[in-house]
């Protein structure tokens, strides 16, 4: 077991995403996952019925003892809900484990369409977690709305990635999963270039809390030391291989398998 990962997100009671989602993601490619959640959620496959949000100093109390005790060789973000924590969350980052590796996945909407993100907290998103994170890793409906940009095009992809890098982050993901297509393509753009990744666009219905482990198994990587390239490209591998074998769990957006593994350099 190599790299302690922390991991700032919400609960969902179906396992296939959140927390449940980031645990399984890190323990499978041999890292240890630890956790500070940020709201419990009464979901299903079929979409989110319910959320209860944890009280923001109960929410650092987590972070503050797991830094202090185990400390973090990266840091994952996932469902932060409102600006208030969003603020929590960064100040606690800030004082507790500076310079630390994070891997912010910008969280807005569930995959049944139920909002995880305030409409006013998108300010502090750009504000606040994009200037700590070595990775952001937004969707295409994430980065319209992080940017303002309308996306339908590998370079209108490229265009908000760029934008995105000026407002602090170190690296962001485009990740193309809602772009038309038989391929689909991931854009890492990074102050030194870009690189993408292609891959086969898989038809089906289980690809619950693929965003979530996506990142969380890029969290991974960049805690053993990997870098921003090979992390992703792992990461990636790892999720495609966790969608062509989902175990057909559930009547709507079903859940991936977690179980397997891929190696460091797959």
């Amino acid at each position: 077991m190599q790299g302690r990962v922390l991991i700032v997100a919400g609960s969902d009671s179906g396992g296939g995403a959140g927390i449940q989602a980031d645990i399984k993601a890190v323990t499978a490619l041999d890292g240890y996952a630890m956790t500070a959640i940020t709201a419990l959620t009464a979901q299903d496959t079929h979409g989110v019925h319910g959320i209860h949000t944890v009280p923001v100093p109960f929410l650092v109390q987590q972070m503050e003892l797991v830094l202090a005790d185990l400390g973090a060789d990266a840091v994952k973000t996932g469902m932060l809900a409102t600006a208030e924590v969003i603020h929590a969350v960064a100040d606690t980052l800030t004082a507790r484990a500076p310079g630390v590796k994070l891997v912010a996945d910008p969280v807005m909407v569930a995959k049944g369409g139920h909002r995880l993100l305030d409409m006013d907290a998108t300010d502090a998103v750009l504000t606040r977690l994009l200037p700590l994170a070595s990775v952001l890793t937004p969707n295409v409906p994430e980065a319209e709305a992080l940017t303002g940009l309308d996306i339908r095009t590998i370079e209108d992809m490229r265009r908000a990635g760029r934008d995105l890098l000026a407002r602090g982050a170190r690296a962001v993901l485009m990740k193309g999963g809602h772009m038309e297509g038989p391929v689909l393509t991931d854009l890492l753009l990074t102050a030194d270039g870009e690189h993408a990744f292609l891959g086969e666009r898989l038809d089906t219905r289980h690809t619950h809390g693929t965003g979530c482990t996506l990142a969380s198994a890029i969290a991974t990587g960049l805690a053993q030391g990997l870098d921003v390239v090979a992390a992703v490209a792992r990461a990636r591998r790892y999720v495609d291989i966790a969608i062509r074998t989902a175990p057909g769990y559930g009547q709507g957006h079903g859940p991936l398998n977690h179980s397997h593994t891929v190696g460091a350099f797959a």
